[in-house]
Parts: C-alpha cells; structure tokens; sequence
C-alpha cells in the first residue's frame, strides 16, 4: 500500500480515517494489483492505467467515486452521478450507516472492463 495515501489517511477525523481505511480495503479486494497512489491531492486506484476508484474527504463527508459507472443504479441521496454518468460517487457522512460490501460490488462490477 502506497505510504502517501496511508498519511493522508492517517490526518483525517477518525470517522473519515475509518471509513475511508475500509474503502481503501475493499478497492485492494475488489481488484487485486489495483495502483494506488496519491493524485490531485487524494487517494486514485486504478487498474491497467485506468481510473478505478477516488475515495476523497471534505469538511463534513468522505465521498467514494467510481469510473466507468455508466451502468451502475443511482441510489437517491446516496450513490449519484455528479460529472457525468460514467462517475458515479457514495456520499457517507459521520455516522451512516454504509453498505461496503455494495459498494464493492459495484467497483467489480464498473473496473470488469477496466
């Protein structure tokens, strides 16, 4: 795992940081030999040179953004394209409940093609 990501990691709020630790694992799980590595000031995962996943923390929510989503459902409040149907991102504020295992499902579903 990519150190630079750890520290980032590492200085978020301990929700964030938790939340953010368990997408970190599950995109390792979801796509074995996914690149991780710090971009634009966030966590990028990408499989054979192709965006993948960003997991990205502002003030009051970590946000998860999956590439090539055209395909995936919209979840009303949760799980929506917001740059365009081929990105779609999980909005998760401090103590929702999330359902990691979904979202997984879905970066499988969305980097098959990658």
């Amino acid at each position: 795992m990519n150190q630079e990501v750890t520290a980032y990691i590492q200085k978020l709020p301990k929700w964030q940081a938790e939340a953010a630790e368990t997408l970190r694992k599950a995109v390792h799980k979801t796509i074995p030999g996914v690149e991780e590595r710090l971009q634009y000031g966030k966590p990028h995962y990408l499989k054979n040179g192709h965006y993948a996943a960003v997991i990205a923390a502002a003030k009051d929510k970590l946000s998860f953004m999956i590439f090539n989503a055209t395909e995936l459902p919209e979840i009303k409040g949760y799980f929506k394209s917001m740059t365009g149907p081929e990105r779609k991102t999980a909005t998760i504020l401090e103590g929702q409940k999330v359902d990691y295992k979904q979202l997984a499902d879905f970066l499988k579903t969305a980097s098959a093609a990658l």
